[in-house]
């Protein structure tokens, strides 16, 4: 079967990074997912189940596709989906952005837009799977990915790790991944667990998610975290799991863009909060290897955005450039260490958010 773009699904850059935790000794590398050509790491399982759903015959020319999502999965569902022309619903919340409803359109998705949350979570995922399920019922020869569900989701992982492994050709201390439908966490874990790896899994999970901690509240970042938890969850397949703030999310991303010139999504700035959090309990050298599962640019009217960042979390640009501040003191030889100590950032945690002391 030809693919055309689909075929550049895959085979992301895994990218060693050695600014942002140099002042811990361990080896820390990156795994760019924003470079699958829908942006973003389900693309992997977008395309996976759409193959195997034409392969079995699930699937026919004029079947119609309808999935949830606010984001990077039916990003990914509307690029495969326009790729085989089948047509394609997405059904979204008023929290999905602008930004990517108008990629959807671009990609041909039609959009049904659910703008009530579920009367007994007050949650909008529930309220958007149940009206897949109704659209399903009417639409004729319709198919539902079921990304929570669906273990091709994380199936689609196991290639994941695997370029991980065979690329880096080395052991794998840890392994840091975010949550949502846990097919990457699932998926990778699965691969680590059949090949007898002794690779730590790390997951990164949202506070007000109710994956781990079953603690939901509002949440102000996409990417990670969920209002239920997915059949794919397994939290056999964990050994340990950090939850991560909104605000530890854009701390890290200006982070990321700041020392490495990395523009990456939310949660991959939750990622490095918790490596951060983590580091000085691993031993020297070890290598520890984090999924970065999309682009920077899908969140400019967000965790880029000076005015969305003040209004939600006040003036705390400090906490990002004090850090910056202090790497660039700690690199001055010349520089006597109580200037050092004097340059570090100085913080506590309030309420679960990062506040400047």
């Amino acid at each position: 079967m030809s693919l055309g773009i689909l075929s550049l699904v895959g085979r992301t850059p895994l990218v060693k990074l050695e600014r942002i935790f140099r002042h811990h000794k361990i080896e820390f590398f990156a795994k760019l997912e924003q470079c699958n050509p829908g942006g973003s790491t389900k693309d992997r399982p977008a395309l996976r189940i759409i193959r195997m759903g034409l392969e079995s015959g699930a699937i026919q020319p004029d079947t119609t596709i309808i999935e949830s999502s606010s984001g990077n999965m039916g990003i990914g569902l509307a690029q495969v989906c326009l790729y085989h022309q089948l047509r394609f619903i997405c059904v979204v919340d008023p929290k999905t952005t602008a930004q990517n409803i108008a990629l959807l359109k671009a990609y041909g998705a039609g959009i049904e837009m659910v703008d009530k949350p579920d009367p007994a979570t007050g949650e909008y995922l529930p309220a958007r799977i149940q009206r897949v399920k109704e659209l399903v019922e009417t639409v004729a020869n319709s198919f539902w990915p079921n990304q929570y569900a669906n273990e091709q989701n994380s199936e689609a992982h196991h290639e994941t790790m695997r370029e991980i492994v065979m690329e880096l050709g080395k052991s794998i201390d840890f392994l840091f991944c975010a949550t949502s439908t846990c097919g990457t966490l699932r998926g990778c874990s699965e691969y680590i667990k059949t090949h007898g790896l002794k690779t730590k899994v790390m997951a990164v999970d949202a506070v007000g998610s109710a994956i781990f901690s079953g603690h939901k509240c509002s949440r102000l970042i996409p990417g990670h975290g969920a209002s239920i938890v997915p059949s794919l969850f397994r939290s056999d397949l964990v050994d340990r799991c950090i939850h991560v703030t909104d605000l530890d999310c854009v701390v890290g991303c200006h982070r990321l863009a700041y020392e490495e010139a990395l523009l990456a999504g939310g949660s991959s700035g939750g990622i490095v909060t918790a490596i951060e959090q983590s580091a000085s309990a691993m031993l020297d050298k070890a290598v520890c290897v984090a999924i970065f599962p999309d682009r920077g640019e899908r969140y400019l009217d967000t965790v880029y955005c000076e005015e969305w960042v003040a209004e939600h979390f006040g003036e705390v640009p400090t906490l990002w450039n004090n850090d910056l501040r202090r790497a660039r003191a700690l690199d001055r030889p010349d520089r006597p260490e109580s200037e050092c100590r004097s340059a570090s950032f100085q913080g506590e945690r309030i309420g679960g958010q990062l506040r400047v002391r």
